[in-house]
């Protein structure tokens, strides 16, 4: 079992950027395509950006795409999703998630399903 704890919210200005990043303890974070949602009161939680074990592969949510980038550094077991030119519809809470089954992601790492692992999120909260 992973445990997983994002952190790098914050609040920032409408065309800033932040950098989440997603630690992983308790197992090695090598074993997982790892992704991120993102979930505001009311609404489902939306996927975000994915990467494979590796970090080879990298899947985006089309509303992200050109804006966030996803990547991973195994030997210090994190996961980072960079953002840039944040817009006030990019606030929410962020979760990364931990899918132990799939060796790279893919359309279907854009499924809450896929993943067994989640952490507690941290808040993004962008203003206009």
């Amino acid at each position: 079992q992973v445990h997983l704890v994002e952190s790098g919210g914050g609040l920032v200005q409408a065309g800033g950027s932040l950098r989440l990043s997603c630690a992983a303890s308790g197992h090695t974070f090598s074993s997982y395509t790892t992704g991120w949602f993102r979930q505001t009161p009311g609404k489902e939680r939306e996927f975000v950006a994915a990467i494979g074990r590796s970090g080879d592969s990298t899947y985006y949510a089309d509303s992200v795409k050109d804006r966030f980038t996803i990547s991973r550094d195994n030997a210090k077991n994190t996961v980072n999703l960079q953002m840039n030119s944040l817009k006030p519809e990019d606030t929410a809470v962020y979760y990364c998630a931990a899918d132990p089954n799939r060796p790279n992601a893919g359309p279907y790492s854009g499924t809450s399903r896929a993943y067994e692992y989640w952490g507690q999120g941290t808040q993004v909260t962008v203003s206009s």
